[in-house]
């Protein structure tokens, strides 16, 4: 509906031209008459109407004082100027306004009306452009959203290898130099799993807070996995000197503290991996990140933590090398593909692999990693009898690319074959659950137990039970937790106790929260 404001100092006019447009066009009201062009401005201010019939000739303040008066506010009225003078400079003064509609007195029914639709068509037209460019940017705002969700996601596991810092740049219009990772965490009491809403009002939050707090970096958000956010700052070129640490702690500094403003049930944690020149080198600061975080949950009292760069300058002892074969063959036999892939490229830089170094002993390096994998898959009963094909490759760079993949393809393999045999594992974790969940039982824990990763056990877990290993835990707590309160002999702190809490309170909330009601309620109810 639009609205319709009448002025004119004849009154006899402004009921003529209200009864002319409220009988005769529809989606349109006239919803005042102002006398003067005073109080056409008090009232244009007031109701803001979509068009204004101004007559041009009033005593006090004129038709064309008022016009421009009005506009000076911006409110985007359009204006159907009226007059008995049929003179050029009154239609000069108010196309110079940018008034196109000019009607003389006494008026004809057929003229207001054809000019009425003229200025109608004209903010109908307007409005559906601004509804489409409105559409059009979000539309696009989620598509590139969506891309980057999906650029982040693939540059974790090193997927990405077609885009450049130069290419981004052009895309967002800056001049990119680096780029790092940070990976945020809602981390709850005994590492519980938050729930579904809470996670996503976590994530909703953390999206909006790193859009005003950081100010020097183009920020992309990766997809939330579990309780966990992945973040890539991309820095802009600055003529100033930028210190990677002291930028990445003010942002840091700037989240913690708004995060305990808001009530969330959980802490916040972050691990920052370190910057890198190259786009494809974006997964080493995501590793980097990945592994402080699993750290940080082993020190309650930090916040965060900086990561540091694996297998550096010097030169690794011998116990230092099997260490991190060690490692790798772990991650490898635990179908855990990011931390394969973290292993992996600080088994290459332990050994130097890199263009100076021949290819022989790459060659050789590679040869006695992937014989000790083929026997440990061997070991575990898993049939793979590919190898990489690196015997008439010449170029190091060219060795490691190709080691990488196979790495990647037995990965798949391990993780096809732990599916197939999850079933078992996971029916030996829910036994091992039932029989210790009043112990200081944790996902780690359990999962070192039936001798997978914590992410690739949490993710069977969930994807076969349909819920988390947390929910399963505080559901089999929570049921003898219930049936001990029959015995009235029993405190509630002792039942607390007993079934796995070490806090009453946060006992007590967990309970009202899966069963509606407080410990004290349930059994004034169950005795009653």
């Amino acid at each position: 509906m639009l609205k319709i404001l009448i002025v004119d100092d004849e009154v006899l006019e402004r009921k003529a031209l209200t009864r002319i447009i409220n009988g005769s066009v529809q989606d349109v009201l006239v919803i005042g008459e102002a006398p003067n062009g005073r109080k056409a401005i008090e009232m244009a201010q007031e109701h803001q109407p979509d068009i204004i019939f101004m007559d041009i000739k009033m005593p006090g303040i004129d038709g064309v004082q008022a016009v421009k008066a009005i506009k000076k506010v911006g409110l985007g009225i359009r204006f159907i100027m009226v007059s008995a003078f049929n003179t050029f400079e009154y239609a000069k003064e108010v196309m110079q306004q940018g008034v196109k509609e000019y009607i003389l007195k006494p008026s004809r029914k057929q003229d207001i009306l054809a000019a009425l639709e003229r200025v109608t068509g004209e903010i109908y037209e307007e409005r559906k452009q601004r509804d489409e460019q409105r559409s059009l940017k979000e539309n696009l705002d989620r598509a590139v959203s969506i891309a980057q969700k999906e650029w982040v996601s693939s540059l974790l596991v090193n997927q990405v290898q077609d885009i450049t810092f130069d290419e981004w740049g052009q895309l967002l219009g800056v001049e990119i130099t680096s780029g790092y990772i940070m990976l945020f965490s809602l981390l709850q009491e005994g590492n519980a799993e938050p729930s579904i809403s809470e996670k996503q009002n976590w994530y909703m939050w953390l999206k909006e807070v790193l859009k005003s707090v950081v100010k020097k970096h183009e920020v992309m958000i990766g997809p939330l996995t579990e309780s966990q956010a992945p973040v890539l700052f991309l820095c802009k070129k600055t003529t100033e000197k930028v210190n990677f640490r002291a930028s990445a702690q003010a942002i840091i500094d700037s989240m913690v503290s708004l995060f305990y403003k808001e009530s969330f049930n959980g802490e916040l944690r972050i691990g920052i991996g370190l910057p890198y020149n190259h786009a494809h080198e974006l997964n080493k600061s995501y590793h980097e990140a990945l592994l402080t975080l699993n750290e940080l949950i082993k020190m309650p009292n930090r916040k965060y933590l900086f990561g540091v760069k694996q297998g550096a300058a010097e030169t690794p002892s011998p116990s230092g090398v099997l260490e991190m074969e060690k490692k790798l063959l772990d991650a490898v036999r635990q179908g855990d593909v990011n931390q394969v892939l973290y292993y992996f490229d600080s088994f290459v830089s332990n050994h130097a692999v890199n263009k100076n170094v021949q290819s022989p002993m790459v060659k050789k390096s590679f040869d006695e990693l992937f014989i000790l994998i083929s026997r440990m898959l061997h070991e575990l009963g898993i049939s793979y009898e590919r190898t990489p094909a690196i015997e008439e490759l010449d170029d190091s760079m060219m060795i490691f690319e190709k080691g990488r993949s196979h790495l990647l393809a037995v990965v798949q393999h391990v993780q096809v074959w732990r599916n197939q045999h999850a079933k078992g594992m996971l029916h030996k974790a829910k036994e091992y659950i039932e029989d210790h969940y009043a112990d200081s039982i944790t996902l780690e824990l359990v999962a070192e137990y039936v001798e997978l990763s914590p992410f690739y056990f949490s993710k069977l877990f969930k994807d076969r039970f349909g819920m988390t290993f947390i929910d399963y835990l505080t559901e089999i707590r929570i049921k003898h937790a219930k049936a001990e309160m029959v015995d009235q002999g029993k405190s509630l702190k002792e039942i607390c106790y007993s079934v796995g809490y070490k806090d009453p309170n946060y006992f007590s909330r967990v309970f009202k929260k899966h069963t509606g009601l407080s410990p004290t309620e349930f059994r004034r109810a169950t005795v009653s």
